[in-house]
Parts: C-alpha cells; structure tokens; sequence
C-alpha cells in the first residue's frame, strides 16, 4: 500500500503557476491576493509580476474567472491555477447564480484538465465577514496558495493514467 501526499516544498524553483483575480470587490480580491503572495513568497516562489514563476490574470468579476482559469489550466504551461474573488450577497438573488456558476465552473476547470484548480471565491453576506476572511482577522489567501503547493506537488507524484 502506498501513500501519497503533497508538500510544500517539493520543487519551488520549477513550479509555475497562474492567479486569477476578480475586479469586482477589489478590495477583498487585493487583500486575498497579497495573502496568498506571501505564502507563495515564504515557501521561496518569486511572486514578482514581471517573475517567470507566477502569471497574474485580472478578470471583470468572480463570474469570469472560471472561464480563464479552464483556459489557463488547459494550457498546459501550469502545474496550478488559484482563483480569487469574492461574492458578497445583496438584495437579489445575484448573489445565488454567480456563486453557484463560478463554484461548477472551477471545479470543472479542474476536472476537465487535470490540473489544480484552487477555489479561492469568498461567499460571504456582508461586505465586513469578507474583509475579516481577507485580512482583518486571518487572511485566506495565505491558505489559497499552500493548498496550490501541496496539490502540485501531489499531482506529480500520482500515477499517471495511460493513454
């Protein structure tokens, strides 16, 4: 019997990853993005914008955001994609259709490719538990990115299955 698990550690400097960021709430997505930066960056990944390691996509809203990372994913130039935005309810039932559409849409980004597809898309009520969830209280962020690392590390030590 075999057992396998990612780390965080496995081949820092050979990792590529791509972050896509909803505009829409930037506040929120800005404060999640820096915290996942800084876990990237502590684990020795050059965060930088003009870096080899990390591509930056910034979309319209969480909406978008599957749409891209699929298309990032199945690039083939990734070892992991992380998602980050952030869906606060209103008034109407908005809130309802784009959390629910960008939470398929990732998850089939990844099962369709192969590839990890971190779910980073804050679905809170107000505008205050996002921002405590970006940064007031614990930044998420900072989770987005090891969970990134370790599902990297752990695809490429899992068979592959044959053609």
């Amino acid at each position: 019997m075999t057992t396998f698990e990612g780390t965080y550690n496995d081949n820092i400097q050979t990792l590529r990853m791509a972050i896509v960021i909803g505009r829409f709430n930037d506040l929120v997505t800005s404060k999640l993005l820096a915290g996942c930066q800084d876990c990237l960056r502590r684990h020795g990944m050059d965060v930088s914008t003009d870096g080899e390691q990390i591509d930056y996509v910034w979309v319209p809203g969480s909406f978008e955001i599957s749409l891209v990372a699929k298309r990032l994913a199945a690039s083939g130039q990734y070892d992991a994609v992380i998602c980050l935005g952030a869906v606060i309810r209103g008034d109407t039932p908005h809130f309802d259709y784009v959390s629910s559409e960008v939470s398929k849409g990732i998850a089939a980004a990844s099962f369709q490719t192969g590839v990890p597809v971190v779910f980073g898309i804050l679905t809170t009520d107000t505008m205050q538990q996002a921002l405590e969830r970006a940064g007031i209280k614990n930044n998420l962020g900072w989770g987005y990115g090891l969970s990134a690392l370790e599902m990297a590390s752990l695809m490429k030590k899992l068979p592959t299955s044959a053609p």
